[in-house]
C-alpha cells in the first residue's frame, strides 16, 4: 500500500506531481512505547557520564585525629576530612560510569517509522522535487525554503551527499541537512517540518523496511 503525496516544485511552491510514499513507513499507528523507549535510550547514549566527586579517602587534609576522645567538652571526631566539615569529602556523590542503553535494531525502526507516520499525519512531511544549493549560499536556500513556505525547524533529507546544502545550513540553528541514513529519531522528532528532497523518502522507506540478515549457526 502506498500513500499519494503532492510534489512541491522546488522554489515555486506549487504541487507540480504527485509521489507514491510506503504506508508502512508514513502511515502507520505510532506505537507510543517504542517510541518513549528510543527516546530514553538515546538522550542517555549523549550523556558523558563524566561527572566525579571526591570520598572522604580522596580529598586532601591529614586524617588525624584533630583532638582526644574525651575531655574537651567538643563532640568527638576523627578526622577533618569528614563528610560534615568543610573540605570533607562528599557523600554518595556522582562518579564517572556509563549511561548507555543498547536498543535493538528493529525497535530502532519502528520508532523512526512511527514518528514519521506522525509527522504525515500532522502535515509536518513535503515531498520536493529538487534542492538547487550548488553554491552552497545560506541565502539561496532560505529563499528556496521561502518560496516554499517553510519555517521552523526543519529537517531535510537528501537522496545523496549534497555539500552545497549541507554548507548552505552549516549558518541555520534550526535547518539541518542529512542523507537517509544520517539522521536520529530525536532531531527528527524535534523537526517542525520535514523536507524529502526527491527519491529520498523512497530510499529511506527501502532502508526502513530491509530485512534482517539471518543469524549464522555457530559451528
Amino acid at each position: 500500500m502506498t500513500l499519494e503525496v503532492p510534489v512541491r516544485g522546488s522554489g515555486t511552491g506549487r504541487n507540480a506531481k504527485k509521489a507514491s510514499l510506503d504506508e508502512q513507513v508514513f502511515g502507520i499507528t505510532p506505537n507510543k512505547a517504542v517510541l518513549h523507549q528510543t527516546v530514553v535510550a538515546q538522550r542517555a547514549n549523549q550523556r558523558l557520564g563524566t561527572a566525579d566527586t571526591k570520598t572522604r579517602s580522596e580529598v586532601a587534609g591529614s586524617g588525624r585525629k584533630m583532638w582526644r576522645q574525651k575531655g574537651t567538652g567538643h563532640a568527638r571526631q576523627g578526622s577533618k576530612r569528614a563528610p560534615h566539615w568543610r573540605g570533607g569529602g562528599i557523600v554518595f556523590g556522582p562518579h564517572p560510569h556509563g549511561y548507555h542503553k543498547a536498543v535493538p535494531k528493529r525497535m530502532r525502526r519502528l520508532a523512526l517509522r512511527s514518528a514519521l507516520s506522525d509527522k504525515m499525519a500532522a502535515g509536518q512531511v513535503v515531498v520536493i522535487d529538487s534542492l538547487d544549493v550548488a553554491d552552497g549560499r545560506t541565502r539561496t536556500l532560505l529563499t528556496q525554503l521561502k518560496g516554499l513556505e517553510i519555517s521552523g525547524k526543519t529537517l531535510i533529507v537528501v537522496p545523496e551527499v549534497n555539500d552545497g546544502a549541507r554548507r548552505a545550513a552549516g549558518n541555520l540553528d534550526e535547518v539541518f541537512v542529512a542523507e537517509p541514513h544520517g539522521f536520529t529519531l530525536l532531531q527528527l522528532i524535534e523537526a517542525q517540518m520535514v523536507v524529502f528532497v526527491g527519491d529520498a523518502a523512497e530510499k529511506l522507506a527501502a532502508r526502513l523496511n530491509a530485512p534482517r540478515r539471518p543469524v549464522e549457526a555457530s559451528a
